[in-house]
């Protein structure tokens, strides 16, 4: 009875092993078998259509009009309306909450904490962050993070680093798991620190935790060897990140729901159709549909008749969700985006399919064996992509001031004649950055790069007085439980230091739809 057992288990791993690959079939190119070790073993997956992954909701993208519809009242003119096109992507459904926060701080402090205590101080929401000088707030800063009164509350207090480092943490898991379940690797969770699953680390062939049964090669060249699961398997997901300006606004606005037949019948101001914050549901008439302040001093209403209903934050899955499904795209908390602050969001020249301003490209570090390199704390090590004077669609790694008017923006050939040797006007190398012996090149000056138009002053009391525009902030997007109606417009931008976090700004993770761009 424990042969029969075990033999079914090893037919049962074989199958989920296999499922990945398609049946023997002939190439359309060279008529030649495909999944056949006696004819090459070239491997092509059945996987046609992506998965969605955990806590996700699928966008279908298309073009819109991103930006201001309505008056703007502090003339700020930073989000001129103008059509660009989104593809199709996933988000989260709600805001991140405390509670999957929480998730990521638990496994942080008990796979580094020993060795790395740095990472999981890095990482720990401020909760500080709830303190006014003029306001009594100290049971938030006590209790907001850790009190299971507040688990499915959105989790603020988060630097836009710290948001970024949930969502390399998330992919590793989500993959992990996936591995887990097909029998790939085992559940070792005693693997910690430098010894813990991470999606590069294994795509790079560097994973030391212990195989159960890696996948067969059909390469007659591996000599029967097993091989690790691959990109081309269609197995893995993608990685968790931030929304782009773009994505975010598109996902909020749910034009699904208000299209017929390629015309958009209405443009939304809110995540909702109308131009009402309450309700015109017979059902639920007159109820608001967002979590925001009505007025100053009026934060939820009276007492027997609350208006919003809430003072502070409320759960994540609170209110009516968009046509997408998605929660709370207006009000509660803002939402950190992925995206480089600058005053004009499209300026001349911009790409209108997928905006982003933030590129920095990057490429892993290889050693004179072309083998990927690891630093001490078991992750792999990236660096800028080396200047290329051949290319046409980019030649330097840091792109963030294009079009911007840095010299590289306005000159885009500048550097020809000066490949070979030095720039004799700034004095830096043929690539135009600072020389590091450690680590090949440090951040070029255009990433500090500043200019007096972008210096604006700001009445929001959390945000800097001053605040000097650069490379380091962040566009916040979604109005707030603080915020008056204004911000819950969908084509409203802010921006914010992205080292810094508040009780108002919170975030939720994309990740890119690979493939058909519907479902």
């Amino acid at each position: 009875m424990k042969l029969f057992r075990m033999t079914c288990l090893v037919l049962t791993a074989g199958l989920l092993l296999t499922s990945c690959f398609g049946k023997s079939k002939k190439s359309s190119t060279t008529g030649w078998n495909l999944n056949d070790p006696k004819w090459g073993g070239y491997e092509v997956s059945d996987a046609t259509e992506q998965a969605t992954a955990p806590g996700l909701v699928f966008i279908e993208g298309g073009s819109f009009v991103m930006g201001h519809v309505s008056e703007d009242p502090r003339y700020s003119w930073d989000n001129v309306a103008h059509t660009v096109t989104v593809s199709s992507f996933y988000m989260d459904e709600t805001e991140v909450s405390n509670e999957a926060y929480g998730e990521f701080v638990y496994w942080m402090r008990r796979a580094y904490n020993d060795e790395y205590p740095e990472k999981v101080r890095a990482i720990y929401p401020d909760t500080a962050a709830w303190r006014d000088k003029l306001a009594w707030r100290e049971s938030f800063v006590d209790y907001y993070f850790q009190s299971p009164n507040y688990k499915d509350y959105p989790v603020v207090g988060v630097s836009w680093e710290q948001a970024q480092a949930f969502c390399t943490w998330r992919t590793d898991r989500v993959n992990e798991k996936v591995l887990i379940d097909r029998g790939v690797i085992n559940n070792e969770q005693e693997n910690l620190g430098t010894g813990a699953f991470q999606t590069d680390v294994y795509l790079a062939g560097l994973f030391e935790g212990e195989v159960r049964n890696n996948l067969p090669d059909l390469n007659p060249s591996a000599g029967g060897e097993p091989r690790n699961v691959r990109k081309a398997d269609g197995i893995l997901y993608p990685y968790y990140r931030l929304p782009t300006e773009a994505e975010w606004e598109f996902a909020a606005l749910g034009h699904i729901g208000n299209t017929y037949d390629e015309r958009v019948t209405e443009h939304k101001t809110y995540p909702w159709a109308g131009q009402s914050l309450r309700s015109a549901n017979k059902k639920y008439y007159g109820q608001f549909l967002a979590n925001f302040k009505r007025t100053r001093g009026d934060a939820m209403g009276v007492a027997g008749n609350l208006n919003d209903g809430w003072d502070y934050t409320c759960p994540v899955k609170w209110y009516f969700p968009n046509d997408y499904g998605l929660y709370n795209m207006a009000g509660n908390v803002s939402e950190w985006c992925m995206d480089v602050y600058r005053k004009t969001v499209s300026p001349v020249g911009a790409d209108d399919l997928d905006p982003f301003r933030g590129n920095i490209y990057r490429t892993a570090v290889r050693d004179e064996d072309d083998a990927v390199q690891l630093g001490d704390d078991g992750m792999v090590v990236y660096k800028d992509v080396d200047f290329d004077a051949n290319r046409r669609n980019y030649r330097q790694a840091n792109n963030v001031n294009y079009l911007d008017g840095d010299r590289a923006s306005n000159l885009e050939n500048w550097r020809d004649e000066n490949i070979e040797g030095e720039d004799e006007e700034d004095g830096t190398g043929s690539d135009g950055e600072d020389e590091d012996e450690d680590n090949g090149t440090q951040m070029s000056d255009d990433d500090m790069y500043t200019n007096n138009m972008y210096r604006r002053t700001s009445t929001d009391k959390d945000s800097p007085t001053s605040s000097l525009v650069n490379n380091k902030v962040r566009v916040v997007k979604g109005g707030s439980w603080k915020d008056r109606a204004y911000y819950l417009q969908s084509g409203t931008r802010r921006y914010y230091d992205q080292d810094k976090s508040t009780s108002w700004i919170g975030f939720r993770c994309a990740m890119d739809r690979l493939g058909s761009r519907t479902k």
